[in-house]
């Protein structure tokens, strides 16, 4: 019998999607290039960073693209259009390296784990980030020069740059900008279950749902409001968009802290489940109106369903940020900012100091504009 080990669809472990003989198949893809994308950075930013699939395509048109993740942020890739192949770091990843051959290896993170991973690949050629003999992070070309020079040039990155991480990603990998959006995607099964969870909470006459997520990363705190403030932007938006129903968003780290917000809020408001998955998490966010989020995986989801997000920014960039023409930024109201700082011993804190009422007013005019 033979079979082409080189179609897109053949893994010789069991009959492909089209379940007939190699010989003679009409549906033998042979892929022009292979390439290999290494992203091991936050959950946010492997969301963000599927907006890199679009110029990919542009740039090698029938390529098989395989990404390498960690093992949490696998769910996220999951029904990603352009995406063939996602493999999550473990032990089997090193073997893996060592015997499949890439065309192209993207190296996305500036990290060691990732520009090793990015090294460690059979490549025809590498773009993006890497590692040296020393063990320090190098551009690979040309073109990520000048990402890799505004992470050492906080000055550059915080108060020159222009340019939203998409765009700064996409140019350092020498590949076709062109405002891609994010490519986030939910199954049928998911879409009818949105639909049905919004029916079960009295939505399903068009009432608005105005999500909040709560939380962030616990390597970056001062993102996230504190549960007065946070409670008060709940009653503020209820205030200003008095038909909408309001829900609170996140993931497990965030289930206490969303039971805090609910007890103190005046208004009522919808515990979304958080202990449920990734993929559910992204359900609640689909199943949004709006969604007003710091900038955290919460944030990115949205963006990439393509809802109106209202933000709003403490340590972090808003230029880094492309919110697709679709809500609004809301800025701390302090002179320090951005710094992404883990630790400050500046009073007030940036997070204390987000213009809550300024929130509350972009959602009204997204809902009731």
């Amino acid at each position: 019998m033979r079979v082409r080990t080189d179609c897109r669809y053949f893994d010789g472990y069991k009959p492909c999607r089209f379940g007939r003989p190699c010989e003679g198949c009409p549906h033998v893809d042979v892929p022009a290039a292979r390439v290999l994308i290494v992203n091991l950075d936050h959950l946010g930013d492997v969301v963000r960073s599927t907006a890199l699939l679009g110029p990919l395509h542009r740039s090698l048109p029938g390529a098989h693209v395989t990404w390498l993740t960690l093992p949490r942020a696998v769910p996220l890739l999951d029904h990603v259009e352009g995406l063939d192949r996602v493999l999550p770091l473990d032990p089997t990843t090193g073997p893996l390296l060592a015997v499949l051959a890439f065309d192209l290896v993207l190296g996305v993170d500036k990290s060691l784990q990732g520009g090793a991973l990015t090294m460690a690949a059979r490549a025809g050629e590498r773009r993006g980030f890497g590692l040296d003999a020393h063990g320090a992070i190098v551009p690979l070309n040309p073109e990520a020069g000048e990402l890799y020079r505004l992470g050492l040039d906080d000055e550059a990155k915080f108060h020159h740059n222009r340019k939203p991480m998409t765009q700064l990603v996409c140019e350092a990998l020498a590949l076709p900008w062109q405002r891609d959006p994010y490519l986030v995607a939910l199954s049928a099964d998911e879409a009818d279950g949105v639909a049905r969870w919004r029916e079960e909470q009295g939505l399903a006459g068009g009432r608005p749902l105005v999500g909040f997520n709560t939380g962030s990363s616990d390597t970056l705190r001062y993102k996230r409001l504190t549960v007065e403030d946070q409670a008060g932007l709940v009653d503020r938006v209820a205030g200003r968009c008095p038909d909408a129903a309001l829900a609170l968003l996140g993931g497990p780290e965030d289930t206490a802290r969303n039971e805090a917000v609910a007890r103190r809020a005046a208004a009522p408001v919808i515990q979304t489940p958080t202990e449920e998955g990734l993929r559910r998490g992204l359900q609640m966010v689909a199943a949004c109106d709006v969604v007003v989020s710091g900038d955290s995986l919460g944030m990115h989801m949205a963006i990439g369903l393509g809802k109106p997000v209202v933000a709003w920014f403490t340590v972090s960039s808003t230029v880094e940020i492309d919110l697709y023409d679709r809500g609004a930024r809301v800025r701390a109201e302090v002179d320090c900012r951005p710094c992404m700082k883990r630790d400050c011993e500046r009073e007030p804190k940036c997070f204390e100091r987000v213009p809550l009422g300024a929130l509350a007013d972009e959602v009204g005019r997204i809902v009731d504009p």
